[in-house]
């Protein structure tokens, strides 16, 4: 059988690549023998004439004169045309670029984004290797597939599904650290994964390449090949993983823009300018569970993208607040704070034992957070008080019987502390603290004396001021429990000595 030889203008003619001609129209009657994908700034020494090189833009230079030097090394090699994927990584392109492509009659193709590398690549390798039936054959599986991409609402999942039955690969993606890449693609063996990004591709059975993206690779793909089925080659497979970034700039997008939204709600829900029913609509297209309760929390000393990861498979809305961040979500949110805090007792290995989180009690999901709010504040600083990572409102017994309204928290703290709160704020001293110290500990004196790092006699005598400027003997039962309450409330308030 006589081998076929389609042309630059046959690909330009084919209504299932919709490919446009950028540049170099005198050489679109070159013949091609192969389509390759190749995202190196040089691919020269791996190829052998008339190929379509296909690329994401990735190795093209941004510099008007590497951009020209890029095109005439190419052109050199014998390759038939250079096909740039629209919407992707390419860069601005130089008049000197579009220059080079016309003086040589070089053509330059855009991809449109729709279009996969595979597509081309199936177009000439049934016309270069097989009758026209079969060619025919071909067109109308990528033309299906490309049905399936442009017209279906397909999950990710289903997504590499049909690229898997079309390639004739078993597809896996993963992050760099061997974690799910993108829903429903399942995870390699870690063993399958290349020692470095520009590894080379071909592993035992199948490829292994990166993921591009900004900054260095999201992940890795793994190809291998499946069993009873036509493994299309490399090229397709490194179409499929330019098919796997672009659905990873989507998730991350898709991420940011609720990120955005769900600090937008909850700026909105502290405010109380939302009603329960429109607040829980967006808690629900936020990913959060409205038929159960929800808690505010307070965390303090957390940088964002820690708290992010800490968070990433809990559903939650976040918004930072000066040095603090609030967060609304299930009372499960607790459990991923205490860790990032370095564990139970906090500061283990690993942990940032300068977060210090509050937690407010559990209150229907869309409700008031005013109440909750407060609640939180406080916890937040008890627990940067006492040391402790997490701090949940209402775990301290006499407390929680306290009422929920400010003012008359603040009329028994005026009342009974009121001139104790003036008096350190006039001689900065630390009564307040002296007191609730000494209360927290039982009244054992010495051991109070020893966490305020002061001799016992002094702690005596702040014992006594405090007890005539508040007209309260701390000896009397009464007296005692009206200060601890007026004590409770002070921190309810965000009152400290």
């Amino acid at each position: 059988m006589a081998e076929h030889k389609v042309t630059v203008e046959d690909l330009l003619r084919s209504p299932a690549l919709q490919l446009r001609l950028l540049a170099g129209e005198a050489g679109v009657g070159r013949s091609v023998s192969w389509a390759h994908v190749s995202e190196l700034d040089d691919p020269t020494p791996w190829l052998l004439g008339a190929e379509v090189i296909m690329t994401t833009g990735l190795g093209v230079p941004r510099a008007a004169a590497r951009q020209r030097a890029y095109l005439e090394r190419l052109d050199d090699a014998g390759v038939s045309a250079l096909a740039l994927s629209a919407q992707l990584h390419v860069p601005p392109l130089h008049e000197a670029f579009f220059e080079a492509a016309e003086a040589r009659g070089m053509p330059v193709l855009e991809v449109p984004l729709a279009v996969p590398f595979i597509a081309i690549a199936q177009e000439v390798a049934a016309a270069v290797q097989e009758d026209a039936r079969h060619r025919l054959g071909a067109q109308l599986q990528v033309f299906g597939a490309l049905r399936w991409l442009a017209a279906e609402d397909l999950d990710t999942a289903t997504l590499f599904k049909r690229l898997e039955r079309l390639s004739g690969y078993d597809v896996y993606l993963c992050t760099p650290q061997g974690r799910p890449l993108l829903p429903g693609v399942p995870v390699p063996s870690l063993d399958a994964l290349p020692s470095a990004p520009d590894a080379p591709p071909t592993i035992p059975g199948g490829f292994a390449l990166p993921v591009p993206a900004p900054g260095g690779p999201a992940g890795f793909l793994v190809a291998f090949e499946r069993e009873g089925a036509r493994p299309a080659g490399l090229a397709v497979v490194q179409h499929i993983a330019t098919v796997a970034a672009l659905q990873v700039a989507m998730a991350r997008h898709e991420r940011e823009t609720l990120r955005r939204e769900g600090a937008e709600t909850l700026a909105e829900l502290l405010q109380d300018v939302l009603d329960p029913a429109t607040a829980r609509r967006r808690l629900a297209r936020l990913g959060l569970a409205v038929d159960q309760e929800t808690v505010l929390m307070a965390v303090r000393g957390a940088a964002d993208d820690a708290l992010r990861r800490a968070l990433a498979d809990h559903p939650h809305l976040m918004l930072r607040r000066g040095t603090d961040h609030y967060v609304l979500g299930s009372p499960t949110l607790g459990g991923p704070i205490t860790e990032l805090a370095g564990g139970p007792a906090g500061g283990l290995a690993g942990g940032l034992t300068d977060v210090r989180a509050g937690v407010s009690r559990p209150f229907p999901a869309g409700g008031s957070t005013r109440v909750a709010r407060r609640e939180a504040v406080w916890a937040a600083n008890r627990a940067a008080e006492s040391g402790q990572p997490l701090v949940h409102y209402g775990d301290d017994t006499t407390g929680r019987w306290l009422p929920d309204d400010a003012e008359t928290l603040t009329a028994l703290v005026d009342d009974v502390l009121g001139e104790v709160l003036a008096y350190d704020e006039a001689h900065d001293s630390r009564l307040l603290t002296s007191v609730r110290t000494w209360m927290e500990r039982d009244r054992r004196t010495e051991d109070a004396a020893a966490a305020l790092h002061i001799h016992p006699n002094t702690l005596a005598y702040r014992l006594r001021r405090f007890a005539a400027l508040t007209g309260r003997d701390l000896s009397s039962s009464a007296a005692f429990a009206e200060v601890w309450l007026a004590l409770q409330a002070a921190r309810q308030l965000g009152l400290h000595g």
